[in-house]
């Protein structure tokens, strides 16, 4: 089954390693880029007008300009009540230890991880996705 993801990223090369780590998976990937949390706001309005939901798994920096990683996730929870969240993994650089604790606590965050996205935590994901879907 076909996972749509979404690499919310300000940070090209970042959004590079994190597509291709994907791509070299060996899960089945629709990938959308966005360089911002407007963006990804966005983005999920159009995925709930073509597809009727939202996307299987974000991958959201919280350092970005305009609307940062939690402004979107406010956004998120407060504009699609009522639709299923996708599982939101944290990719960041974590240079502030408060973003990481509250990434531990925070109830739509699946999980978090340090720049750049590792092959073996992508594996953790899948495994924790197909989990979700049983």
């Amino acid at each position: 089954m076909k996972l749509t993801t979404f690499i919310i990223d300000d940070d090209l090369v970042s959004q590079f390693a994190t597509r291709y780590c994907i791509q070299q998976s060996q899960g089945d990937f629709e990938i959308v880029t966005c360089s911002s949390g407007e963006e990804g706001i966005q983005a999920c309005f159009t995925s709930i007008e073509d597809y009727s939901k939202l996307p299987d798994i974000i991958f959201l920096d919280l350092v970005m300009d305009g609307m940062n990683g939690w402004d979107f996730l406010e956004n998120l929870q407060n504009l699609f009540k009522g639709h299923k969240l996708p599982s939101v993994y944290i990719l960041s650089a974590f240079t502030n230890s408060t973003d990481r604790t509250i990434a531990k606590r925070h109830n739509v965050i699946s999980g978090y991880v340090d720049k750049p996205l590792s092959r073996s935590y992508l594996e953790k994901v899948l495994k924790d996705e197909e989990k979700k879907r049983r």
